[in-house]
């Protein structure tokens, strides 16, 4: 439980900085099956666009929801769609966990999509 209570502190002082930025975030989530990435609003009211390996059009063609390449198709989703809504600069909210692995992967293809960051 502590290195949980240890991810969500480091994603509140993350956020709080994102927050004063006044841009649009982008947010992951990890779990041990999927991965989710969502844009919010500066003060983080509204979603403004997401993908998830949940979804049908995201998961098509995939071994496996929870690897390097689930990842980075859902970070050139994320980047389409936030295109497609007309956000071009975004802040990376991490939340709390390591760049490395998935969450770099996401990031790196998000990046190549078009998103500035």
């Amino acid at each position: 439980m502590e290195k949980k209570i240890a991810r969500l502190r480091r994603a509140k002082s993350t956020r709080a900085r994102i927050r004063q930025l006044g841009v649009p975030r982008l947010s992951v989530l990890r779990t041990g099956q999927h991965l989710y990435a969502q844009v919010f609003t500066a003060d983080g009211a509204k979603v403004l666009v997401s993908a998830s390996t949940v979804q049908a059009d995201v998961r098509d063609g995939l071994k496996s929801c929870k690897n390097l390449e689930a990842a980075a198709r859902v970070g050139r989703v994320i980047a389409e769609r936030a295109k497609a809504a007309g956000i071009e600069k975004v802040a990376f909210d991490r939340s709390g966990y390591r760049y490395h692995g998935r969450i770099k992967a996401l990031a790196d293809a998000a990046r190549e999509g078009g998103l500035q960051f």
